[in-house]
């Protein structure tokens, strides 16, 4: 090296540079949303230690799963019938993605006996939804860090539902989460895909589906939005189609049943009511034209763009007034805030007019229920208040049996919530909030 030429100093590295702003900030960790990704890859970490000690330390419930591999059997065994698959539990009620999923699992699991196996690899998949929940939840910036404390550590209920009872709902929640992923991805085709899948294998995911709708429609009017819808139809029509080929009628009113009876004892949400009211049919039209007011109020007065015809959106996005023409960070975080409140919004929606809910359905919300009530046009609700608001909704699914107290209590909170969803002011672009802004000065 020639004389006096020194080597030149080299800068802090990135990561240098981020512990010091993380040990600078270090009081304010687990309340500034900027630093979520950190908060939630260390809560990612210890929900393995987690798992595992669950794993070895709870006993496991047989609950659906011998059933699971009762009705998976007989499909191997050479019967598609819907009419004629059944477990211990009762027919098979569940569409054809189900039946592949979980025919994969029963030939891993030793034809389901391996049990410990299965639990694991519902472990697998409790973890892979976390992932790609707390990547919803980084991208939108809107819930504390510190909240995600009780998604992961405090939630007994969820933990159970993965892998001590390996029910089927996680399954269909995990692949939800992930075509949510692919939206705000902006890979619409391949999201509508993932999205029917989930479908497949448990059709709760359909209380998504009005939202998604109001989405496609935003996004690319009504005329590119029917070949999307129409995918969603053919990969049914595939997954089902040995059924199909069998026994139409059966594999149909089984799979996509929307009128089965449910039990009174198993409800966590109507226990308050006599059990004849529960069971009568009027009651449920009720709760069914609620459920379809509510979602026509929302798309009308608070999905929709402030200023703009509830029809617009039927036309092509290039033909509409408030066409953007060049996207910077605020209108894409604007974009992607506004499609995880339409598909939240519309799933709560869905719970809240329930026929019944039962324990295992509390996977269907939990994830999303943080950002809805951080979401909320209630700035007075403080965090406090809504951290008590999770933590009775906690309460009510973790009371067995329910009682009147307990399913009583669930409603008041999702009275709030969408309450507080109904008084968030009806969106606009951040440029028309500019313009709103400079109008009134």
């Amino acid at each position: 090296m020639a004389a006096g030429k020194k080597k030149p100093a080299t800068l802090p590295s990135r990561l240098q540079k981020t512990l010091s702003s993380i040990w600078q900030d270090k009081h304010m960790v687990l309340f500034k949303a900027e630093y979520t990704f950190l908060v939630t890859a260390v809560l990612w970490f210890l929900e393995i230690v987690i798992n595992i000690w669950v794993i070895q330390r709870v006993a496991y419930t047989e609950i659906d799963w011998k059933a699971y591999m009762d009705e998976v059997e007989g499909v191997i065994n050479g019967t598609y019938d819907y009419t004629q698959l059944k477990g211990d539990t009762g027919p098979l009620v569940y569409p054809a993605g189900f039946v592949y999923i979980f025919t994969g699992l029963y030939y891993l699991t030793d034809h389901g006996h391996n049990i410990r196996l299965g639990q694991y690899v519902f472990a697998v998949f409790y973890l892979i939804t976390l992932l790609l929940v707390f990547r919803i939840y980084n991208r939108t910036k809107k819930v504390p860090p510190y909240v995600f404390f009780f998604v992961c550590c405090a939630s007994y209920r969820i933990h159970s539902i993965f892998v001590l009872r390996l029910f089927n709902d996680p399954v269909a929640m995990m692949l939800l989460f992930g075509a949510i992923n692919l939206f705000l991805d902006d890979r619409w085709t391949l999201g509508c895909a993932l999205y029917s899948l989930a479908v497949s294998v448990k059709m709760n995911v359909l209380l998504f589906a009005p939202g998604l709708l109001f989405l496609l429609l935003c996004e690319f009017g009504l005329w590119r939005t029917l070949p999307k819808l129409t995918l969603c139809a053919v990969i049914q029509l595939l997954l089902g189609l040995p059924f199909l080929l069998v026994n139409p009628v059966g594999y149909v009113s089984r799979a996509f049943d929307l009128g089965r009876q449910f039990l009174f004892k198993w409800t966590v949400n109507w226990r308050f009511l006599p059990e004849d009211v529960f069971l009568c049919r009027y009651f449920h039209l009720a709760l069914l034209l609620a459920h379809i007011t509510t979602l026509l109020l929302f798309a009308l007065k608070r999905w929709k763009r402030s200023g703009n015809s509830i029809w617009s959106i039927l036309k092509d996005p290039s033909e509409r007034k408030e066409t953007v023409q060049k996207l910077n960070a605020d209108h894409i975080l604007f974009m992607i805030i506004q499609t995880v409140l339409v598909l939240f919004t519309s799933n709560f929606i869905g719970m809240c007019f329930s026929r019944s809910l039962h324990y295992q359905f509390y996977v269907w919300y939990f994830h999303t229920l943080p950002f809805l009530l951080w979401s909320g046009g209630v700035k007075k609700l403080a965090h406090l208040l809504r951290v008590l608001i999770l933590g009775l909704i906690e309460l009510s699914w973790n009371t067995y049996p329910s009682t009147n107290y307990s399913s009583l209590s669930l409603h008041v909170c999702h009275l709030i919530i969408l309450l507080c969803l109904w008084l968030n002011p009806t969106p606009a672009l951040p440029s028309q909030r500019s313009e709103n802004k400079a109008k009134r000065h």
